[in-house]
């Protein structure tokens, strides 16, 4: 026979049930045996210390002889009709009067009076009193003996009160109806609540039996672990229930180990709209974010959230866009170069040599002046090609870009990736602000270190960005053409990879209000801090130099 879960549930709940019916049963009917055990005796009890005191009893076992003495035998006989009134009255099944010689005086079955008491009755004429269950002349019964003392205290007899076990029984019995109706009522509520549990563990199983979800459990465990992409579940409240290993490698996690979705992955997952494949700049990634709601029937059960790195690829991508940008320089160049080269063949062939010469070293001299100037302060190579082939991008496209005299930039003080990321971003930024603009179009950049800080400073002639809005500025897509953010499916990395390089080095991003007119649209200030340097090691290059010295 196959046995379902939920038929062993039910089978479970009513082994348990029974045994606790059983035993709730068994505890209910000695505890109300001993109840009416306990009643019977206290009844007993007074009946019989209300009839020892009787004067009727208490004369007639006063008078000498008088149980022997045929002239008192009217006595004997009041003390019997007293006891018997007694015992009808009350309901007890026996009343014995007994004299000191424990000789019955009365008793429910009149051949047994003039014969001896059967029972323990020493404590009873010792002037205590005894309680006690005895197979008597009735049968079983629980049984009070006391003393009957005369006007001067001594013991001149006993009384005996009783009630046969069958008679306890019999009242036991008529209180069971009600236990029993209870204990039926309970267990039918305990079969239907049980009949209702293995219902519900059916229905949360969606009737998958314990193998078939154990099977379930490793397979998708297994699945959700092997996935290269991040997967994050989160419950109808916002909480995370699962992630798998990839996730927890992409995403932080907070003091007690639990994940911590980042504000920019917090946003999309309160969204409350499907999103597919947005790019997302958190503290120190870039990951493509995929988010959909989870549905049961019609129900929302919860959030399905997907995310891929492409930190390396985002990287990757600004170094080919840098890539391609310079090869169009160098191709309009090449371009240009051809046409000046077909001047001076010009010149020379009409013998103006000396024209020829001045016109060819001119074009040489403006050329070599940003590169000796670049190459001379900036000591980074990564910085220094950065600022040389933004510079024939930018003149590419009708902006001239301008390195300050007074930049300065030491090898080594930072990540060369993290210093071309916040260069090249604002300098690409300033360059489409200075487009944006009325002519001239230029672009001036600021590099200057020393051993607490590297600070970048880069200014166009823009219309430039308030202050106030740069927080905002600093969010993916942005757009400072039109300063909302722009429509689902632009990019607007440039601020927001800034603004990760600033708080992954805990630096400072700062907008300077023009002065001047001469200080263009604005101008924005980035200051990271130099680590601390550590002992250099012994015959390493660049041991004997300090942190702010620019080589010669």
């Amino acid at each position: 026979m196959h046995w379902t879960l939920a038929s062993r549930v039910l089978v479970l709940q009513l082994l348990v049930l029974s045994v606790v019916v059983g035993g709730a049963t068994t505890a209910l009917v000695w505890q109300l045996r001993e109840d009416t055990r306990r009643d019977a005796a206290a009844l007993v009890a007074d009946v019989a210390a209300s009839l020892a005191t009787a004067p009727d009893v208490r004369d007639g076992l006063a008078v000498p002889g008088g149980t022997t003495d045929p002239a008192l035998a009217g006595a004997r006989a009041a003390v019997a009709r007293h006891a018997e009134d007694v015992r009808t009255a009350t309901g007890v099944d026996f009343v014995t009067v007994m004299d000191r010689d424990r000789v019955r005086w009365s008793h429910p079955d009149p051949a047994q009076i003039g014969r001896r008491f059967l029972g323990h009755t020493g404590a009873a004429f010792a002037g205590g009193r005894v309680v006690e269950t005895y197979t008597g002349t009735l049968g079983e019964s629980v049984r009070a003996v006391l003393p009957v003392r005369d006007d001067g205290g001594r013991v001149v007899g006993a009384v005996a009160v009783g009630v046969t076990t069958r008679s306890v029984t019999a009242d036991l019995l008529a209180r069971l109806p009600v236990l029993l109706t209870a204990l039926a009522l309970a267990v039918a509520v305990a079969v239907a609540g049980s009949f209702a549990l293995s219902r519900w563990v059916r229905r949360r199983t969606h009737g998958l039996e314990p193998a078939d979800l154990t099977r379930l459990w490793e397979v998708n465990d297994a699945v959700l672990h092997s996935l290269r992409e991040g997967l994050v579940v989160l419950d109808a409240a916002g909480r995370v229930q699962v992630a798998n290993d990839e996730a927890r490698r992409l995403l932080p996690a907070g003091a007690d180990g639990a994940l911590v979705l980042p504000p920019a992955v917090q946003r999309l997952a309160t969204a409350g709209e499907d999103v597919v494949d947005d790019v997302q700049v958190t503290e120190d990634r870039v990951l493509v974010v995929s988010r959909r709601d989870a549905r049961w029937e019609g129900r929302r059960v919860g959030t399905v959230i997907t995310l891929r790195d492409h930190t390396e690829l985002q990287a990757l991508t600004r170094d080919l866009d840098a890539v391609r940008g310079l090869a169009e320089a160098l191709r309009s160049q090449a371009h240009e170069a051809a046409n000046r080269l077909h001047v001076v063949v010009t010149l020379v062939e009409r013998g103006l040599a000396q024209q020829a010469v001045a016109f060819a070293t001119a074009e040489l001299a403006a050329a070599q002046q940003l590169t000796d100037l670049v190459v001379a302060d900036v000591a980074d190579p990564a910085v220094a090609a950065l600022l040389i082939g933004k510079s024939a991008q930018a003149a590419e496209r009708g902006v001239e870009l301008e390195v300050e005299p007074d930049t300065a930039l030491a090898e080594g003080l930072l990540p060369a990736r993290d210093l071309v990321t916040v260069v090249g971003n604002l300098v690409d930024n300033a360059v489409e602000a200075a487009l944006a603009g009325a002519p001239p179009r230029w672009v001036r950049v600021r590099t200057t270190a020393d051993a607490a800080a590297v600070r970048v400073r880069v200014t166009d002639s823009g219309e430039g960005l308030p202050a106030g809005w740069l927080e905002r500025a600093m969010q993916r897509g942005w757009s400072r053409k039109e300063h909302r953010l722009a429509p689902e499916g632009a990019h607007g990395l440039g601020l927001a990879l800034v603004g990760q390089v600033v708080r992954r080095h805990g630096g400072t991003i700062a907008v300077e209000e023009p002065v001047t007119l001469d200080d263009g649209g604005g101008t924005i200030v980035v200051t990271l801090p130099v680590p601390p340097p550590g002992p250099p090691a012994a015959g390493a290059p660049g041991a004997a130099r300090t942190a702010g010295q620019v080589p010669a």
